[in-house]
């Protein structure tokens, strides 16, 4: 597993976390040491015997789902340049050396939200279905004030627990869809029209204009990209502006009408 993190001011006092499917890098800006498992968040500090109230971070933990090294600039990956996750990772800290203790979807996100090995919170494999009633960080925070929102893949199979918002893929299995997403929303199915990508980002947004801005918050916002099968926004179905080089070995059609113009090679895999 990655997680790039790192301390924001556009939200107040803010740490935000990046995790992907393989490297962990954390930033602050200030000397205060903050470690995960995120359940030790609340300081306190005392000054001539009186105790005074600690600011409390807002926390966005975003996530993308089977995302290499070589697919990230700041990591040396030379398939495509990807500008925004290099300034959070040369502003913070990257983590070169570290895993995660399963590497498959749902039983890493169970160690996560637990901190437990998987033999302990029971949730082994993509087969498995999460027992919600166990202790999770957003219990933690949730219990210690904190405003809680999971958006996006949640691939748990069952429904989120300590979240006061909650919005996830529930397709597939809840492996989720890239085109005309279903989600399973506080409770209600409904299906949003367009681009996985862009609509659970449009609902991490929506909270955090909406949220209760007297609270801090943790949000939980989880890509379903870049997994497989690999579909990417209609509107980026030309690749003008991205460049592959070298172009992966399983990149060898050429579109026929926008690809002859631009000379750009789409790159398909089957599911097998």
């Amino acid at each position: 597993m990655r997680i790039y993190a790192r301390y924001g001011k556009g939200l107040g006092s803010s740490l935000v976390i990046f995790l992907s499917s393989d490297v962990i890098s954390i930033m602050k800006s200030n000397p205060s040491t903050l470690l995960l498992p995120l359940a030790a968040l609340s300081l306190a500090s005392c000054a001539n015997q009186k105790k005074e109230e600690t600011k409390r971070p807002n926390i966005i933990f975003m996530m993308t789902d089977d995302h290499t090294t070589q697919a990230m600039s700041c990591y040396g990956g030379n398939l495509i340049q990807t500008p925004n996750m290099d300034r959070i990772a040369n502003e913070g800290i990257r983590f070169d050396n570290c895993y995660a203790v399963n590497a498959l979807s749902g039983p890493s996100r169970a160690c996560i939200l637990t901190g437990k090995f998987s033999h302990e919170n029971g949730f082994t494999d993509n087969a498995s279905t999460f027992n919600g009633d166990q202790q999770t960080f957003p219990k933690l925070l949730q219990q210690a004030g904190y405003q809680t929102a999971m958006i996006g893949k949640w691939h748990l199979i069952s429904e989120p627990q300590g979240f006061d918002h909650w919005s996830i893929l529930s397709g597939q299995h809840e492996q989720g869809d890239y085109y005309d997403p279903d989600f399973w929303e506080d409770g209600k199915h409904i299906v949003e029209k367009g681009y996985a990508t862009d609509i659970i980002t449009d609902k991490a947004i929506d909270f955090l204009e909406n949220r209760d801005k007297n609270k801090p918050f943790c949000m939980m916002y989880h890509q379903k990209a870049p997994h497989r099968n690999w579909m990417p926004a209609p509107a980026i179905w030309v690749y003008s502006t991205i460049l592959f080089s070298p172009n992966p070995q399983t990149c060898s059609m050429t579109t026929k009408d926008a690809g002859k113009r631009h000379g750009n090679k789409i790159c398909r895999s089957s599911i097998r």
